[in-house]
């Protein structure tokens, strides 16, 4: 239960302003189509958290369990930094509004590309390095996703203006910077 709930958490606070998630709000406001939009965010989310805590599922078994407390401590820390640091999306990554992929499509192509290494992407390999439970860390880390991104697909535009983003930004940095201090006193 630790690994499913620990990762939602966890990618919950780390998606909250991240780039993804303002694609997610770009794409309702441009499309207007909110089913196909979480359809494509939750097959994409799947796919690439699964292949990172896969990836993690690897290195775990690849290192010592020395190596890996430490690989996967100085990790935690790296993604606390990295989330304390506000995203932007990228003009060159918004999908042209006519093609052919449809709503659906388009939404899963730009959403498992700009979550190529991603700090949620990072941190469900790293989550997959230290639980040995895949299914709960890919369940916990696409559910986390959801309940970010679900909300802003369907009513973005409401509250965007009215979201802490520096304070979740923070409280997400702590949670990772826990992680990371919980590794090496354990």
């Amino acid at each position: 239960m630790e690994p499913l709930l620990l990762s939602t958490l966890a990618v919950t606070l780390a998606e909250i302003g991240d780039k993804t998630q303002l694609l997610a709000l770009m794409l309702a406001a441009r499309y207007r189509r909110p089913w196909p939009i979480v359809a494509g965010i939750l097959c994409a989310t799947l796919a690439n958290h699964l292949l990172a805590a896969s990836l993690g599922s690897v290195v775990r078994a690849m290192l010592a369990p020395e190596t890996l407390k430490w690989v996967v401590a100085i990790s935690f820390f790296a993604v606390a930094a990295w989330t304390l640091l506000p995203d932007r999306l990228d003009e060159a990554k918004q999908p042209a509004p006519k093609t052919h992929l449809g709503v659906f499509g388009v939404t899963l192509v730009t959403f498992f590309l700009a979550e190529m290494g991603d700090k949620t992407q990072i941190a469900t390999a790293v989550l997959g390095a230290r639980y040995n439970a895949l299914a709960s860390v890919v369940a916990g880390t696409t559910l986390g996703m959801l309940i970010a991104d679900v909300p802003v697909v369907f009513a973005g535009h409401l509250a965007a203006g009215k979201i802490p983003f520096k304070l979740v930004r923070g409280a997400a940095a702590l949670l990772f910077a826990a992680l990371g201090i919980g590794i090496l006193v354990a």
